[in-house]
């Protein structure tokens, strides 16, 4: 099964609201108010476009490796959008105030040179921000039956080249970089209920776009999906994945 631009984007913008709060916090923090020049790297369809230029009059720039995606963040009228690689971003030195990433480095080859690359096209004294960077070896899945999901989930983004395990490592990156002022921490986990109709479908369809090579998953996916929905709908699910966030300022 693989996912459509528009199941990609429903999915970005279920991440964000997962780390709005967290955005909260740390924006008002980045002189994002006063900036004059944001980038987002990996911006994908634009999901955080929006929230950023509610708060900022800075000229907010993405760039995306997929073409694709980029089609659909040109929604976004006031953005100026790149395709192009986080490891070898075509802007000169220095020119961004603030530069952020969302749910990127588990993605990319090197994250050490990815972080670099935000470092060198951050001005000295501007943010560089790691928003959100999973780290599927602290999965809790519950009820037990579901605890396999997990398991099988991490096998699979480490055979589509993603580290499964980022998060953990992030704070370690941004020392090795050499950002200054450094800030690593964990979003928190808080469940109101079960999710929307909507949600559910992104969280099962990006699941099923990973792991549905997996023969036990294959034949018992339906069965799966079943308890699943039933322990949401008697508040009896949990499924949390830890998520590291850091912030440094450029030397």
């Amino acid at each position: 099964m693989s996912l459509t631009p528009q199941d990609w984007h429903a999915r970005y913008s279920q991440q964000a609201q997962w780390t709005r709060a967290l955005r909260a916090q740390l924006f008002p923090r980045t002189g994002l108010n006063i900036a004059q020049r944001i980038l987002d790297v990996g911006c994908g369809t634009g999901a955080l476009f929006g929230e950023i230029l509610a708060q900022s009059d800075a000229a907010i720039f993405g760039v995306d490796i997929q073409r694709q995606h980029l089609r659909l963040a040109r929604a976004h009228k006031d953005a100026l959008l790149s395709q192009g690689d986080a490891l070898q971003m075509p802007y000169a030195n220095g020119v961004f105030d603030i530069t952020l990433c969302h749910f990127l480095l588990l993605w990319v080859a090197d994250p050490t040179k990815a972080l670099s690359e935000m470092a060198r096209v951050t001005r000295p004294g501007g943010v560089v921000l790691a928003l959100a960077e999973p780290d599927y070896g602290g999965r809790i899945d519950y009820p037990p039956e579901l605890e396999q999901l997990g398991a099988w989930q991490t096998e699979s983004l480490k055979h589509q080249g993603a580290d499964p395990l980022i998060g953990r490592k992030l704070s370690g990156l941004f020392h090795h970089v050499g950002f200054e002022n450094i800030e690593t921490g964990i979003l928190g986990g808080q469940w109101r209920g079960a999710p929307t109709d909507d949600a559910w479908k992104s969280e099962w369809g990006v699941l099923e776009s990973d792991i549905a090579q997996t023969s036990e998953f294959s034949v018992n996916s339906d069965v799966l999906k079943q308890i699943d929905a039933d322990a949401w709908a008697g508040g009896l699910r949990v499924l949390f994945v830890p998520t590291f966030y850091a912030i440094g300022w450029v030397k």
